[in-house]
């Protein structure tokens, strides 16, 4: 399964991430995950929210600059070595990561990773020959 990932174009001015995260707050729109990845003059804010629709909406209207794009959130056991049989999965199958980040649950035994790969059907078939489980959206904020 894909979720949506929400992506902000952000400029690198001081509070503008401040900024950004307090125009969802104020909406009432959750976060789940973030990365940031930056450069000298922008970053690229990358989020996965609790209504992402929603969060479009408002980001738009304030004039932020967004796009959505689809991922893959992977459960895997909290324990040393999980992420590395993961990616070898991946690698194993000839699927390129573009990238990754990671977030925290509540439940101490799992870990989640996001991934954004180059072909994401192809992924979740290989996960799933190989018992590596996808999280829905709504799965996310149940943890």
């Amino acid at each position: 399964m894909t979720i949506d990932q929400i992506s902000v174009f952000v400029e690198n001015n001081l509070g503008r991430l401040a900024e950004v995260t307090g125009i969802l707050g104020d909406a009432g729109v959750d976060l789940r995950a973030m990365s940031i990845a930056d450069t000298t003059d922008f970053g690229v804010l990358r989020l996965i929210v609790d209504n992402p629709s929603h969060a479009l909406e408002i980001l738009r209207a304030k004039g932020c600059i967004v796009s959505v794009t689809q991922v893959l959130a992977v459960s895997l056991a909290d324990v040393p070595g999980s992420l590395a049989k993961v990616l070898g999965i991946l690698a194993d199958a000839n699927i390129s990561v573009e990238y990754a980040y990671a977030f925290i649950t509540r439940n101490k035994d799992d870990a989640y990773v996001v991934f954004r790969v180059e072909d994401n059907d192809r992924a979740i078939g290989v996960f799933e020959k190989h018992g590596v489980k996808t999280a829905a959206a709504g799965e996310l904020f149940g943890l």
